[in-house]
């Protein structure tokens, strides 16, 4: 019997990785800042969007992870030979243009975690900047997975800054399974930021990262059950540190009726009178190690995405002589993310941040719907595309999204 169960738990540590590293990264800095808003103006009363977000989280990232496992391709790449170079042409523009403004967020939190520590955006950007710009550059795909699963590890300092905020346990947990009262559906800012919890969990970029490292990673169909396994962990993981965060601005700032905060480090900063110094340094650190993570995965992402797309050499693996435009669109992300939050006055820099979120949600269900059409496709998966109800949940999930999109987009509409 341990024969059997060391043999299995050796097998998930070796595909180890993809699927832990793309859901965790989605605790980026636009995330904290979604999650720390929701607790601190709606205290607990958000938490029941947890359950759900998981689910919808494992189905999408399930779906990618085994398809590129099966056909041993990128979903650009695939997109590109199943519906035409225009249609993935068009696709990858917009997701350039939306990673652009998500690296931009990014920066934004580093600047932001670093000011805490009266740390200069000019110095804190454009160092990390380069940091991240090593590390893909300087690195292998076995040496870079490694540093992004310990950032992974590091989230657990959210845990630790909300056990230190000393929660009321039993309404946190009683408020992640029980529905709120039908009066809040009446106020549009509690719907707002409901729509915008959700939406911020699950981002066009993440499905494009995890099919491509599946892919570089080389997992066999046989070994594909831990590659699941990898997928789930990750989605669990994320959205309990999702939920921790939460929790922490909750029994802190909306207890105490901070309300509102304008950036993701205002949590930590209000944090601290609170719930002490541990408590906002492991946040303010936390938000850093988000930031930096993010930093570094989103640019990686769009240049695997938009090379398979353009049927490109891409690859951490490849050298910049092999792969010249996978690395200098990498370098083109990260030195415009960065020097736009140098240019940018700091009154604006939320504005950018909330607007790189709205796009996400505008990009999400063209994304979903594509993967379904070709996940469902029997010449392409044979006996590996979707079960009937797989596909149920699928297809709610990506509807429920476009709902989602169009109440964000109707309620930014003055007088709505």
């Amino acid at each position: 019997m341990w024969k059997r169960w060391r043999i299995r738990i050796l097998l998930f540590l070796a595909v180890l990785g993809p699927g832990f590293i793309t859901a965790n990264v989605d605790n980026d800095s636009g995330g904290i800042f979604t999650y720390s808003q929701a607790g601190a103006q709606y205290g607990y009363s958000l938490l029941w969007t947890m359950i759900p977000i998981t689910i919808a989280l494992m189905v999408v990232q399930e779906m990618c992870a085994r398809m590129g496992v099966v056909t041993g391709k990128g979903l650009s790449d695939l997109i590109r030979e199943e519906f035409g170079l225009r249609l993935t042409f068009i696709l990858m523009v917009l997701l350039v243009v939306v990673n652009y403004t998500n690296v931009v967020t990014e920066f934004i939190g580093i600047a932001g975690s670093m000011h805490l520590f009266h740390v200069s955006k000019f110095i804190s950007a454009p160092i990390c900047a380069v940091l991240v710009w090593l590390l893909v550059l300087r690195g292998d795909y076995k040496s870079t997975e490694k540093i992004f699963l310990i950032a992974s590890l590091v989230y657990i300092a959210y845990i630790f800054a909300g056990v230190l905020a000393q929660p009321d346990w039993h309404e946190s947990l009683r408020a992640t399974i029980v529905l709120p009262p039908r009066s809040v559906w009446r106020d549009k800012a509690y719907l707002y930021m409901a729509i915008g919890v959700v939406g911020t969990t699950i981002a066009p970029w993440m499905q494009f990262y995890l099919q491509s490292s599946v892919v570089e990673k080389g997992i066999p169909v046989k070994d594909y059950p831990a590659s699941r396994l990898d997928v789930v962990v990750g989605c669990f993981f994320t959205d309990l540190i999702a939920w921790f965060i939460v929790v922490a601005c909750a029994a802190t700032l909306f207890v105490h009726g901070m309300g509102a905060i304008q950036v993701a480090a205002d949590a930590a900063e209000a944090m601290r009178p609170l719930a002490g110094d541990y408590a906002f340094i492991l946040f303010a650190f936390g938000l850093f190690n988000a930031s930096l993570f993010a930093a570094s995965i989103l640019p990686l992402s769009t240049a695997y995405t938009v090379c398979e797309g353009l049927g490109v050499e891409s690859g951490v693996d490849k050298s910049f002589r092999e792969a010249p435009f996978f690395y200098w669109l990498y370098t083109l992300l990260i030195a415009g993310g960065g020097i736009t939050v140098l240019v940018l006055p700091d009154a604006q820099l939320i504005n950018v941040a909330i607007f790189s979120q709205v796009l996400n949600g505008v990009l999400l269900p063209v994304v979903i719907i594509l993967m379904l059409l070709l996940i469902n496709r029997t010449d392409l998966m044979g006996e590996h595309k979707n079960s009937r109800l797989w596909n149920v949940i699928a297809w709610s999930t990506s509807i429920i999204v476009i709902g989602m999109t169009f109440a964000m987009l109707w309620g930014m509409i003055p007088g709505h």
